[in-house]
């Protein structure tokens, strides 16, 4: 069939739009090697954590390990689908994305390994976590396979970037960082943790970019956004674990939901502007709107 080629004619690469900008940044800032991370000093505190403590780690471990392997494994669909549309400068940002989702998977491998957690750590997914990453994730970004229309966007975009990234992950670098910061412990994986939710930042920042956009060509996709939303939050991944004031590392459980729901609030809220906005102003939204972490 006959194709054009925008790098070419005489539109060019569009050096100001937002996904140009964040390949930029993303060869700049996703650049850190997890294989370059010392875990010596994690490997003598894993020792030295508590038996309760540890649980609660693996716990985690084991939900991120399989959440990144499963964004890995399911962005496909979407790069398809936007590189189907010509739309050069955002496939030129997923390929950065792919790659870093990679290195996540990676970097947790890299870690469990080095602490000798080498068992079969699938019976912490609980039954919230499977549906989320067995059955929503993969059922929302394999649906853009044979229906890439916008409202299927939309709703892998929020499942995806605004939910799984944008409330899960978060909320999870959340309490790694505030609890182990808290006890002074475990610098590889913190390192590790900042490196991937700084490259998380520019994921979450392009699936609002690619929200706002269909947003404001459709505004009923906003309730579309915010249903799909709704629906995710029916499967908190805390299920059976008894009722407690404070985590093993002494952090206010309140102060995590908390923080979870101010993302929730947070990306619902960002999403709204699109309502008022042209598809012009849209694709004009700037990395600050957007949260999108400038170092």
């Amino acid at each position: 069939m006959a194709r054009d080629f925008a790098s070419t004619s005489a539109r060019g690469i569009d050096s100001g739009s937002l996904p140009y900008r964040l390949f930029q940044k993303a060869k700049r800032l996703g650049v850190w090697d997890p294989r370059g991370i010392d875990f010596s000093q994690d490997v003598e505190d894993w020792r030295s954590l508590t038996a309760e403590q540890r649980e609660e780690t693996l716990r985690h471990l084991a939900q991120f390990q399989a959440g990144e392997e499963a964004v890995t494994l399911d962005l496909l669909p979407l790069i398809l689908t936007i590189a189907r549309e010509g739309r050069l400068e955002e496939e030129m940002f997923l390929t950065t994305f792919l790659f870093e989702e990679a290195k996540h998977t990676e970097f947790f491998r890299l870690f469990l390994d080095a602490v000798g957690e080498t068992d079969d750590l699938t019976v912490y997914h609980t039954p919230n976590y499977r549906r989320i990453f067995y059955e929503i994730l993969p059922d929302a970004m394999q649906r853009l396979i044979h229906d890439p229309s916008p409202a299927a966007q939309a709703r892998a975009a929020t499942v995806y970037n605004m939910y799984v990234e944008g409330v899960l992950a978060e909320t999870g670098y959340f309490s790694f960082r505030t609890g182990l910061g808290r006890i002074g412990k475990m610098p590889g994986l913190l390192q590790g943790v900042e490196s991937i939710a700084r490259d998380e930042s520019r994921h979450i920042g392009y699936g609002t970019y690619l929200l706002h956009r269909l947003i404001s060509q459709d505004p009923a996709l906003f309730d579309l956004v915010r249903a799909t939303m709704d629906e995710l939050s029916q499967y908190p991944l805390n299920e059976g674990l008894p009722p407690r004031d404070v985590n093993a590392f002494g952090v206010p459980i309140p102060l995590i939901h908390d923080y979870a729901a101010s993302r929730i609030h947070n990306r619902l809220q960002v999403l709204a502007r699109a309502l008022t906005r042209s598809p012009e102003e849209a694709v004009a939204v700037t990395e600050a709107e957007l949260g999108i972490e400038e170092t």
